[in-house]
C-alpha cells in the first residue's frame, strides 16, 4: 500500500518526536509523588480544621471578633465545589476543632464524657450546615446562599434535640464586634448573617478579584463584605443608653460559694448566709454613706438553694437581709413541691409584705437540670443521678414591678435563647436581669462567654442588662453593650449603679424572628436552586 493510501486511511505513521519533547512529555505524565498526593489530599481537612481553631479564638474572653470573618473565609475555601459528602466530613472536623475548646466547661467536674457527648452531637449537626455550604457554593452570588445556610443551621442548633443549644452563635462572639448594631435591626440571626456573608465574601473576592474577565462575580463579591459593614453603619442610631424614662439606682449581689464544682451548693446554707450577709454589709455602706442606697436589689440564680417556703430558718435569714436594705430585692431559689418537679424560681421579696411574686425558668437545661432519657445515659456515666429530681419549666415570662421599674428576669441558660430573652421584653421589661450561677463551672471561659451574651442582648433589645452571679462574673452592663462595673470570680462582692430605663423596642424585639425566617427561606431557595441545577444536568 501507498504512503498516501495509507494518511487516507487514517493509518499514517507517527512522525518521530526529538528526545528533549520526548522526555519533557515523560515527565509531564509520570505520577505524582506519595507525599504531594498526600500532602494535597490533608490540605482542606487540615484548613478546616484550623478555621475552627481561629473561629474559637474570636470568642470572649479573647476580643479577637475580626477573627470570626477569616475563619469563615478559610472555611468558604474548603467548601467551594465540593461534593456533598465532602462538605460533610469538612464541616465536622471544623466543628470540632471549634467546640472541643469552646465547650471544654461542660465535663468541668463530670469528666470528658458529657463534653464529648455534646461536641460530637453539635459537630455532626455543624457538618449537616457545611454539606449544605458546599452545595450551593456552585450558585451565582453562593455568599449569599452560604451565609443564609449558616443561618439555618444556627436554627437548628438552637432547637434540636432536646429544646437546642445556642452556644457557639457567631453573634455571641461579637460584642466588641463592628457589626453588632445590626442586632438591634434583626437579632441574633442577623448578626451571625453579616459575619458569615463578611467571611464567605473575604473568599470568594481573593477567588475571582485577579481575573479581570469575571467583573460581574468580583462585583458581587465586593458587595458581599461590604453590605454588613454598609448595614451596620446604618443601624448604630437604633443604640442608645439614654434615659426614656428617667433613672434608678440597682444593685446586684455577689455573695461566693464556699467551693466550686458540682459540690458547690454542698453547703446550700453557707451560700445563702453568704449572699445575705453581703447584702447586710451593704445596707452597712448606704447607711454609712459609702454608696448610694439603691432602689432594688438583685440576688444571683441558686443564691438560696432552700426553699424559704418550706424551710423557716431561710425564710427568717432572707426577710432579715431584706429589711436590712429596705428596698425590693429579687432572690434566686430553688422551691421543692411535695410532688411535680423542681422549680428553679425567681422570688420578689418586698421588705414590709415578704415574698409577693415568683418567676419560674422556662428554658431548663437538658443533662443539667433535667435528665432526658435518665437509664440510656447512666450507661455512659453514673454522673445523672446528682439530678435525682428533675427541674419542671415555667410557662410565663416574669417581669417584677421593683420600686415602679419594670425588670425582667432571664435566669441563666435562658439568656442564650433568642425567644426567651425578647418575649420578657415584651413582657414590659424596662431592665433585664439574669442571675446566673457559674460556680459549677470552676474558672473556666464559660463565665466570660455568657457575659458575651448577655453584653448582646443588651444591644438587642436597648436594656440595661444586670448580671448576678454566685461566683462571678457579675456585671453591670448599660443598653449599647459597655460594661460599666464587674466583679472578679469567687470574690464577696456588690454592685451599685445608676442605670437608664427604657421602654422603646427595637426592630428586633418587635418583629421577633422575622429575619430568621427570611433568611430561612432564602437558604431553602438556594439549596432548591441547587438541587434543580444538578437534576436538570442529569436528566
Amino acid at each position: 500500500m501507498s504512503s498516501s493510501a495509507t494518511r487516507a486511511a487514517g493509518n499514517e505513521p507517527p512522525k518521530p518526536v526529538s528526545r528533549p519533547a520526548a522526555e519533557a512529555e515523560s515527565v509531564t505524565r509520570s505520577p505524582e509523588s506519595p507525599a504531594r498526593r498526600w500532602a494535597e489530599r490533608l490540605a482542606r481537612p487540615a484548613l478546616a480544621a484550623l478555621s475552627g481553631v481561629l473561629l474559637y479564638l474570636s470568642f470572649p474572653p479573647r476580643p479577637l471578633w475580626w477573627l470570626a470573618p477569616l475563619a469563615l473565609a478559610l472555611l468558604g475555601w474548603c467548601l467551594y465545589g465540593r461534593r456533598a459528602r465532602a462538605g460533610f466530613g469538612l464541616g465536622v472536623l471544623h466543628g470540632l476543632a471549634f467546640l472541643l475548646p469552646l465547650l471544654v466547661w461542660t465535663g468541668e467536674g463530670v469528666g470528658p464524657v458529657p463534653w464529648l457527648a455534646l461536641v460530637t452531637l453539635e459537630s455532626l449537626l455543624l457538618g449537616l450546615t457545611t454539606l449544605g455550604i458546599a452545595l450551593v457554593t456552585r450558585l451565582p452570588a453562593w455568599p449569599l446562599w452560604g451565609a443564609a445556610v449558616w443561618i439555618a443551621g444556627e436554627a437548628l442548633r438552637a432547637r434540636a434535640p432536646f429544646g437546642g443549644f445556642s452556644w457557639g452563635k457567631l453573634a455571641y462572639g461579637q460584642p466588641d464586634g463592628v457589626f453588632l448594631p445590626l442586632v438591634a435591626f434583626g437579632g441574633t440571626p442577623l448578626l451571625s448573617f453579616a459575619v458569615a456573608l463578611c467571611g464567605f465574601g473575604l473568599y470568594e473576592v481573593v477567588r475571582v478579584g485577579a481575573d479581570t474577565r469575571r467583573a460581574t462575580a468580583a462585583l458581587l463579591a465586593a458587595t458581599a463584605v461590604a453590605a454588613p459593614l454598609a448595614g451596620a453603619l446604618a443601624a448604630r442610631p437604633l443604640v442608645s443608653d439614654t434615659a426614656e424614662d428617667g433613672t434608678v439606682v440597682a444593685a446586684v449581689i455577689q455573695g461566693n460559694v464556699p467551693r466550686a464544682g458540682f459540690d458547690f451548693n454542698a453547703q446550700r446554707r453557707q451560700v445563702l448566709d453568704n449572699h445575705a450577709n453581703r447584702t447586710i454589709q451593704l445596707a452597712e455602706d448606704v447607711k454609712a454613706g459609702r454608696v448610694p442606697k439603691p432602689d432594688f436589689v438583685v440576688w444571683p440564680e441558686n443564691s438560696s438553694d432552700i426553699d424559704p417556703y418550706a424551710e423557716a430558718d431561710a425564710y427568717a435569714v432572707i426577710d432579715n437581709a431584706v429589711k436590712a436594705i429596705g428596698v425590693p430585692v429579687a432572690i434566686g431559689s430553688v422551691l421543692a413541691p411535695e410532688t411535680g418537679p423542681l422549680r428553679n424560681t425567681m422570688i420578689l421579696w418586698d421588705p414590709v409584705k415578704g415574698p409577693t411574686d415568683t418567676y419560674d425558668k422556662r428554658k431548663i437545661q437538658p443533662f443539667g437540670e433535667r435528665i432526658p432519657m435518665r437509664s440510656f445515659v447512666r450507661l455512659f456515666s453514673s454522673d445523672v443521678d446528682r439530678v435525682r429530681r428533675d427541674f419542671g419549666p415555667g410557662k410565663e415570662p416574669g417581669v417584677f414591678d421593683m420600686a415602679g421599674s419594670g425588670v425582667g428576669m432571664v435566669t441563666c441558660y435562658e439568656a442564650a435563647f433568642d425567644d426567651a430573652v425578647r418575649s420578657t421584653v415584651q413582657a414590659g421589661a424596662q431592665v433585664i436581669a439574669v442571675p446566673s450561677n457559674n460556680a459549677t463551672f470552676g474558672r473556666t471561659e464559660m463565665t466570660y462567654q455568657q457575659l458575651a451574651m448577655d453584653r448582646v442582648r443588651a444591644v438587642e433589645h436597648s436594656r440595661t442588662v444586670l448580671v448576678p452571679v454566685t461566683s462571678g462574673v457579675s456585671a453591670v452592663i448599660r443598653p449599647d453593650g459597655a460594661i460599666v462595673q464587674q466583679t472578679k470570680m469567687f470574690t464577696a462582692d456588690a454592685l451599685v449603679a445608676e442605670i437608664p430605663l427604657r421602654s422603646t423596642e427595637t426592630p428586633a424585639t418587635r418583629y421577633g424572628p422575622l429575619v430568621e425566617y427570611v433568611l430561612l427561606a432564602v437558604a431553602a431557595a438556594g439549596l432548591g436552586w441547587s438541587f434543580a441545577r444538578r437534576f436538570a444536568k442529569d436528566s
